[in-house]
């Protein structure tokens, strides 16, 4: 069933009529959060300027300036909403050319109010499936970049039973929430629950990574920009907080955000509207926030490389998520669970857990924690046996260049922990020629982790 109610959504009535802007006013103004009017193109255009519109109903015949000619500027400006035009004389010439212009839909005057509403909510479904499909193929190529969470929340243990009870509070209220927690412990997983369980579970759930692009790319990703808004921005472009709207925003790695975008971000969240790079626009935004840092946000706070005000607003809710050598007797759990889901995927035969398996994966610190270890049972799916001595072996003797200088490969045999997982993370360093990608990949960490490790090792 289609929407005929739009809270999110903002129109547009340009019409020289007072008595047709009245009307329009009236019939929108139950369905949109927010309608404006004006009597002329040239006042449009300063609304336009002010305010982002998903839908303009505009008449063609205009004192001054023509609709036509308006609405080949609007989206020469690079507006990419809906426009429906309606006009009291027309004829297959004057209906083409404002299909040419870029017209949605074209009506004629009179009409009845449910010809205009049937063509408003075909605008409106086709500006939805517009934001769907953009958000499916973005999703589409981070998978290809990154491993998708899988639902729900596995294991038994206190420390998952009482992340579980957090997620589900927080979830009931709108309050930005923060996630800390090292690397691969499951905080896209714990967004999206908290999204799922939220009243906002109908809406978009829209997963931002806030490292690796320059700041205005980044602020462009977010926020949106104009044409001609920095070098290479030749056409106008929604931020992610624009297809966030009435669902949940996760900012990932938010520790990562650059100062000049922190502040950006903060005058966002205090006055709960977007403007895009390069424009005078301002839209209201209902968008939660959920972020997430790999590292403790105080201390970059104290360290100067975070903003004191942007972590009061997205602490109001903060929650540690417990990394997985902290809750080993869920190891079992979700090493059935990987199973379960990767074997139908890769083909393969699922795999069984001895006690003895268990016990070896009980006795590993886990440093890339369930990302890590879902690495692991894919490896082993793939090559049809469990091998989890390997996990603790150090690297044969090789006659090739050093993954990091001053680092020895062969550490001597040991049952400590800390020094088992440095030889493991060593190993595979060792057997992917020092290329610290491939190794960040297949450890189930991120690369700047490895090289944080990498160079404290050195250091030492």
């Amino acid at each position: 069933m289609h929407d005929t109610h739009w809270p999110h959504g903002a129109a547009l009535i340009v019409d020289d009529e007072p008595g047709m802007r009245n009307f329009l006013e009236k019939a929108l103004a139950q369905r949109f959060g927010q309608v404006h009017a004006a009597g002329s193109a040239e006042d449009g255009q300063v609304l336009v300027s002010a305010h982002r519109y998903d839908l303009v109903i505009l008449d063609i015949t205009l004192p001054g300036k023509s609709g036509l000619v308006w609405l080949r500027e609007l989206r020469e400006q690079g507006y990419g909403g809906e426009v429906v035009l309606i006009t009291a004389f027309a004829d297959l010439d004057v209906a083409i050319e404002a299909l040419r212009a870029g017209a949605s839909d074209f009506i004629l005057k009179p009409f009845r109010l449910a010809q205009i509403l049937n063509a408003v909510q075909q605008g409106m479904e086709r500006s939805r499936l517009t934001r769907e499909n953009y958000l499916l193929r973005r999703s589409l190529q981070s998978l290809q970049s990154q491993q998708p969470a899988e639902l729900p929340l596995v294991g038994h243990s206190l420390a998952m039973r009482r992340l579980g009870d957090a997620l589900g509070r927080v979830a009931q209220v709108n309050s930005p929430v923060l996630l800390l927690g090292e690397s691969g412990t499951g905080k896209e997983l714990a967004a999206q629950t908290i999204h799922d369980r939220s009243a906002r579970a109908a809406g978009p759930f829209v997963h931002m990574h806030c490292s690796g692009l320059p700041p205005e790319l980044l602020e462009s990703e977010l926020f949106g920009h104009a044409p001609g808004a920095f070098p290479g921005a030749a056409q106008a472009r929604d931020g992610l907080f624009h297809y966030a709207q009435g669902g949940t925003l996760f900012l990932d790695e938010v520790a990562e955000l650059p100062l000049s975008v922190q502040a950006s971000l903060l005058r966002v969240l205090e006055e709960r509207q977007v403007r895009p790079m390069g424009s005078q626009q301002k839209s209201p935004v209902d968008v939660r926030i959920v972020a997430a840092s790999a590292r403790d946000l105080s201390q970059e706070v104290a360290a100067g490389r975070f903003r004191k005000d942007l972590y009061y607003r997205l602490q109001v809710v903060e929650i540690a998520l417990p990394p997985l050598r902290e809750h080993k007797h869920d190891l079992g759990l979700l090493f059935a669970h990987f199973v379960q889901l990767l074997a139908p995927q890769l083909g393969a035969a699922p795999l069984a857990l001895s006690d003895e398996d268990l016990a070896y994966l009980r006795q590993y610190d886990w440093p890339g924690n369930v990302r890590e270890l879902r690495n692991f049972v894919e490896r082993s799916l793939i090559l049809g046996k469990l091998n989890v001595t390997a996990l603790y072996q150090a690297p044969e003797p090789v006659e090739r260049t050093e993954p990091a200088r001053g680092i020895t490969t062969q550490p001597p045999a040991t049952t400590d922990l800390q020094t088992l997982e440095k030889q493991h993370i060593l190993s595979v360093l060792a057997s992917v020629d020092g290329d610290k990608g491939r190794a960040a990949a297949l450890l189930g960490i991120s690369r700047r982790t490895l090289e944080r490790r990498v160079a404290e090792w050195a250091a030492a």
